[in-house]
């Protein structure tokens, strides 16, 4: 049903570059490689009428694909925590600690929301 009070109200979005980017923790694949595995799904969907077998053979690339960046950033992502907390004095450095433990509660809780 048209609310006709709500339609009046000034859009509170801003309409600048980024205006759309959800808040939120930052992708964990790169957008460049994202992008490039978007193409070749959406290329695999779009020809899945005319060439169905090879569509689900480009679809599958792209899942590996994914797959394997995302394997990748996780990797990056440990090693850059592990170095972080790895040589740190328990004592004296409780708030870089507590800092790396948040991370991980983190990209744990992404993980598994996945």
């Amino acid at each position: 049903m048209y609310d006709q009070t709500r339609a009046q109200q000034p859009d509170d979005r801003s309409s600048g570059f980024g205006a759309h980017r959800a808040q939120g923790p930052e992708p964990l694949i790169p957008s460049d490689e994202r992008d490039k595995i978007v193409r070749h799904l959406g290329h695999a969907v779009n020809h899945f009428p005319d060439t169905p077998r090879e569509a689900l053979e480009e679809a599958e690339v792209a899942f590996d694909a994914a797959a394997d960046a995302l394997v990748r950033a996780l990797a990056e992502r440990r090693r850059g925590l592990r170095e972080g907390w790895q040589d740190q004095d328990a004592e004296g450095q409780s708030t870089e600690l507590r800092f790396a433990l948040r991370e991980y509660r983190e990209i744990t809780g992404r993980l598994l929301r996945v």
